[in-house]
């Protein structure tokens, strides 16, 4: 009889170490789990869904790319944070840490954003919410300093504000950092602008723009900080991308309007270049809506106004959430996924601005396509 119940201790302790430092709401800090590679339910076989990637490039060129995974097809509460990095220019891939709530659930990790901070340490972002808690989503962190190391050691969970982040911070020439969070569809001034004047010790909802309730879905805003210092920020709508200006900071937004783009709803990537012009990462021509499909790069000299021709980076269906970065050599590195439920790839290339305003378009295309890089490809 005592073999039984030390059995049944045992077996309790067991399942208890197992669930210890799981989520059991969205408010508690997920595991973080570094080197995965040797855990088959982490395992690109076992995934069914793969997408929604995020790119960052340290200064020694080491690439980190961020996407959420998981083993249904579906958008549920099995996804979790993948974090992969590579040394090599993109030619190889190690994926090197997990962000996971609670394995399969109720709590899910997803939307995942990489940025390198002015103080030049690396942030990953993540979400976190259940089924029964779709409104009240919370932005979550880690950062490290040791960038350049493929296993560093990362701060514990911050969860930072209300909301999803998945588009880049945008630093202000005053040295303030600036978060697009979104409430999605669940509430008024759901575009908002969450800043922190501290370099990230503490963020404050500073504005936001009141998305119209019949065209309100995932903002996925994007902001940018143009030449006179008054803020532009560009928001997927159902109808594809909406505008608008702030003229203090991000404090307040002017009515939100259709901007000049035409776009399918879907995520774009727009950022200033080390040139002083802008870059642009959409689907088909500026004034063309297509599907997620034909995916094309654009150069604006004039802040914005007006748009080059379009250099083609992928032309397949299913491709869609471009992010980036330039580095100072001058190369634009982007991410963007394929087929999150099929072929489940996620995919890096680079390219220059000049590439963009190449004259001799056909060859810069080709050039482009033979940059394209396999990161991940789930369900192998």
């Amino acid at each position: 009889m005592e073999k039984i119940n030390l059995l049944f201790i045992i077996i309790l302790l067991f399942y208890a170490s197992q669930v210890s430092g799981q989520a059991k709401s969205i408010l508690d800090p997920p595991q973080i789990i570094s080197n995965p590679e040797n855990i088959y339910k982490y395992s690109p076989h076992s995934r069914r869904f793969s997408g929604i990637s995020s790119l960052a490039v340290t200064p020694s060129g080491r690439i980190w790319v961020t996407w959420y995974a998981g083993i249904t097809p579906n958008e549920d509460a099995n996804n979790y944070v993948v974090l992969a990095t590579s040394i090599d220019g993109g030619d190889s891939w190690e994926e090197v840490l997990i962000v996971d709530p609670d394995g399969r659930g109720p709590v899910r990790a997803f939307d995942p954003e990489i940025w390198i901070a002015p103080d030049n340490s690396l942030w990953l972002f993540w979400a976190q919410h259940t089924k029964e808690t779709l409104s009240k989503a919370g932005v979550w962190a880690i950062r490290t300093f040791d960038i350049e190391n493929a296993s560093p050691d990362w701060s514990s969970p911050m969860r930072l504000t209300d909301g999803v982040m998945m588009c880049k911070p945008l630093v202000l020439s005053d040295g303030d950092w600036l978060l697009p969070v979104s409430t999605w569809r669940y509430t008024n001034e759901s575009a908002k602008v969450v800043a922190s004047s501290d370099n990230g010790k503490t963020w404050v909802i500073r504005g936001a723009c009141d998305v119209p309730e019949e065209y309100r879905i995932f903002d996925e805003h994007m902001l940018v900080e143009k030449k006179d210092s008054s803020l532009w920020m560009l928001v997927r709508t159902t109808y594809g991308i909406g505008e608008s200006f702030s003229e203090d900071k991000g404090k307040t937004w002017s009515k939100l309007m259709p901007s000049l783009f035409e776009h399918t709803s879907s995520r774009f990537f727009i950022r200033r270049l080390i040139s002083g012009n802008l870059l642009l990462v959409k689907h088909g021509p500026i004034q063309k809506k297509t599907g997620r499909n034909h995916l094309m790069a654009f150069i604006s000299k004039d802040d914005g106004k007006t748009w080059s021709r379009g250099l083609l980076l992928d032309e397949r269906l299913q491709i869609s959430y471009p992010d980036g970065q330039q580095t100072a050599d001058g190369y634009i590195h982007l991410t963007y996924d394929y087929s999150r439920r099929g072929e489940q790839l996620i995919l890096y290339t680079k390219f220059k601005e000049e590439d963009i305003l190449s004259e001799n378009y056909d060859s810069k295309i080709i050039e482009v396509f033979n940059q394209r890089r396999i990161i991940s490809k789930g369900g192998q």
